[in-house]
């Protein structure tokens, strides 16, 4: 299996909501790595890299997200990865 980068944002209910949290355990317990942030649109972006099929699973996951959000659009990306990553987390609004 190869490495691969995920780039996804995601809009709906989607703050608020744990939706951050969410994204770290899930993409902690999948061994991917990046990090999540709310976006002053009210949208959350997600940047991570790892194996394919983990990146699969946080993708699925990422479209039902936590008790509480409504998650209406993901926009996802995907290409090469960069290794700028040395764990999961989250980074401050921007």
């Amino acid at each position: 299996m190869s490495a691969e980068r995920l780039d996804a944002v995601l809009t709906g209910r989607v703050q608020g909501v744990g939706f951050r949290y969410f994204v770290v355990r899930t993409a902690r317990s999948l061994g991917v790595t990046g990090r999540v942030r709310n976006a002053v649109d009210g949208s959350v972006r997600v940047a991570a890299e790892g194996e394919e099929q983990a990146l699969d699973a946080l993708e699925a996951r990422l479209r039902v997200g936590p008790s509480g959000a409504v998650v209406a659009d993901v926009d996802v990306r995907r290409g090469d990865p960069t290794g700028a990553f040395d764990d999961f987390d989250v980074e401050p609004t921007r």
